[in-house]
């Protein structure tokens, strides 16, 4: 059984929270977060938990083969520091950390330790983006002409989102908070990009995060890749990630959703390959065990960070 500690209760932890909970093979057995009350209120939904308010004393005093950290980004360093320190195997939120400085140290600090490290960047085990990429992979489009990524938030942080920092320019905003998962995908199945041009708009509050964006980037055979960004506006959320080819057009819709077509031919929907399901807490419990899975480390969360502070600035 891999024993299990989360530090970090938020909205994003408890999503994974029955993931964990409901695996044969796994157990949580300790609980962490500054706030007490959040910490009795999850401590009341498990079995035989551990409780604590600092990180450093669950650290100490619990025995653990893994430990999911989903702090807020600023906190990522020093949290996964701690974690790597005492030699445990640690799975991080995104984005890695709060800089490329920081990023880059905590790859070096983990591959020096010689621990297991992952991210959760959920498009991995996602069957739409499965499909996305083995469709792309195949030929479906051809050759690649250009890729795009379309963000609409009505509102930011969206209505079941609200808390202190992700509004903020510091750690907060779309570009890094949804942007980064599809940066990730595209390096992944691409290759490299590098920022060239970019525009960010924000609000008149100076701490806030942007509510717009364009940026033109280039994979490194030249092929663009645009994102395009705006929040606060009339309308439905959209998220549209999108390769065009010389043979034919695929888009990933809200994150699951697939829709596409050949040259000539109008867009349709696309039924994903429902045998692609699969799941992180699968992938993790099999890379510890020594088996072959999909695990996305600390060099590729760093390789999208490259790109997410460039875009950010």
């Amino acid at each position: 059984m891999i024993k299990v500690g989360i530090i970090g209760l938020g909205a994003i932890a408890q999503r994974l929270i029955p993931l964990f909970s409901n695996h044969p093979e796994t157990k949580i057995v300790a609980i962490c977060d500054t706030l007490q009350v959040r910490v009795q209120e999850i401590s009341n939904q498990l079995e035989s938990v551990q409780s604590f308010t600092n990180h450093l004393e669950m650290l100490e005093n619990t025995e653990l083969d893994l430990v999911y950290v989903t702090v807020p980004p600023k906190y990522h360093y020093t949290v996964v520091s701690d974690v790597i320190s005492k030699g445990i195997n640690v799975l991080c939120e995104k984005p890695l950390a709060n800089s490329t400085e920081e990023a880059l140290a905590l790859f070096t600090q983990a591959k020096e330790k010689g621990i297991f490290q992952a991210m959760n960047f959920p498009l991995n085990y996602n069957v739409g983006s499965k499909s996305f990429a083995g469709l792309v992979k195949s030929g479906y489009v051809g050759n690649i002409r250009r890729v795009e990524l379309k963000m609409r938030f009505p509102n930011w942080p969206r209505l079941w989102q609200q808390n202190e920092w992700v509004a903020t320019k510091e750690q907060g905003g779309y570009v890094l908070e949804v942007g980064v998962h599809y940066i990730q995908q595209i390096q992944k199945i691409f290759g490299k990009m590098k920022v060239i041009t970019k525009h960010v708009q924000y609000p008149t509050d100076p701490l806030a995060s942007e509510n717009g964006i364009i940026a033109f980037l280039e994979l490194e055979d030249g092929t663009p890749v645009l994102i395009d960004g705006l929040s606060q506006i009339a309308g439905e959320e959209e998220i549209k990630f999108t390769a065009y080819g010389s043979e034919g057009t695929i888009s990933l819709v809200n994150w699951a959703d697939l829709e596409g077509g050949k040259f000539g031919e109008p867009i349709r929907p696309i039924e994903s390959d429902q045998t692609l399901a699969d799941s992180l807490i699968n992938n993790l419990v099999k890379a510890l065990k020594g088996e072959e899975a999909t695990i996305i480390d600390f060099s590729e969360g760093y390789e999208a960070q490259v790109v997410l502070e460039s875009l950010r600035g």
